[in-house]
């Protein structure tokens, strides 16, 4: 009886009608009226804060307001930052090419050769085949097809004749007093000459490092085709600066007798092909 009284009473409550009346407070005219009751004004508050939830989501998620609330990030700066790091990731490539070239050219400098590895299953051993039975005379077909091509490449103009009539030229004349040696790790040839003498650039090329060192004094190295090489040390005057080109013949520096490694006025020279040292008395007659 007692839960049947309850639950009539909250019923009663819930669905007891109210009139809400807007009146003029001067005339005391009515102006709008509503009849409500407890239950109606449950329901419509309900459904007024889903609307208002709902409402604020979709402003959030779908339009650019977001923008304007602590804690969003904006687009643009989203699009920014992804520019960016393409940018570092672009420029971290060019600064590690860039450390590289220079770690050769501080090789080529302090005359330090690293060794090869060589992939030892890829060497052919001896045991494996026979000598004898090894014929290297080219064919008569290879022969007539060798000289056919080397017919019609000869007035072909997009062979470039530069890279095989390569010469180059004696950056000095004189006496040379210490030859190349590998075993001492003297990669280069000293030739004695006159104090101030002119010193050449042995072939066309682009300077790529000009500057004083304490050991060797004023160096100059030269950039060729093919991959070449060319150092000049132990000069009294540079003439030339890095970046600037030069043509075969040209001077570039005067000879001298600077240096704590120099005993007197001479040209200590050297040639690297491909990161390796090469003897250039094999090219270039300095007498």
């Amino acid at each position: 009886m007692k839960k049947q009284k309850r639950s009539k009473k909250i019923k009663h409550k819930l669905l007891n009608k109210y009139r809400l009346v807007v009146l003029n407070e001067d005339t005391f005219e009515e102006r709008f009226t509503f009849k409500l009751n407890r239950l109606n004004v449950f329901v419509f508050s309900i459904i007024s804060a889903l609307v208002l939830i709902t409402t604020t989501t979709i402003l959030i998620a779908f339009t650019p307001l977001r923008e304007y609330i602590p804690g969003y990030s904006s687009v643009s700066l989203k699009k920014k930052a992804t520019q960016l790091a393409f940018k570092t990731d672009s420029l971290q490539q060019v600064i590690y090419i860039n450390q590289q070239y220079l770690a050769s050219i501080k090789k080529v400098l302090t005359g330090d050769v690293t060794t090869v590895d060589f992939n030892k299953d890829s060497i052919i051993k001896e045991a494996e085949f026979d000598r004898s039975e090894l014929s290297l005379d080219p064919s008569k077909e290879d022969t007539l097809l060798r000289e056919k091509v080397s017919m019609e490449d000869k007035y072909n103009p997009l062979v470039n004749n530069s890279e095989i009539n390569f010469v180059l030229f004696p950056p000095v004349k004189g006496t040379i007093s210490e030859g190349f040696d590998v075993k001492q790790k003297h990669y280069a040839v000293d030739v004695v000459t006159t104090k101030d003498a002119p010193v050449k650039a042995t072939a066309d090329g682009t300077v790529i490092f000009s500057e004083w060192t304490a050991e060797t004094g004023y160096v100059i190295i030269l950039e060729h085709a093919n991959n070449l090489l060319s150092v000049y040390k132990h000069n009294s005057l540079l003439s030339k600066r890095q970046g600037d080109l030069v043509k075969a013949g040209e001077v570039i520096a005067k000879a001298g007798n600077t240096g704590e490694l120099s005993t007197g006025p001479h040209l200590h020279f050297e040639l690297w092909s491909d990161g390796y040292p090469i003897n250039p008395t094999d090219f270039i007659d300095f007498e």
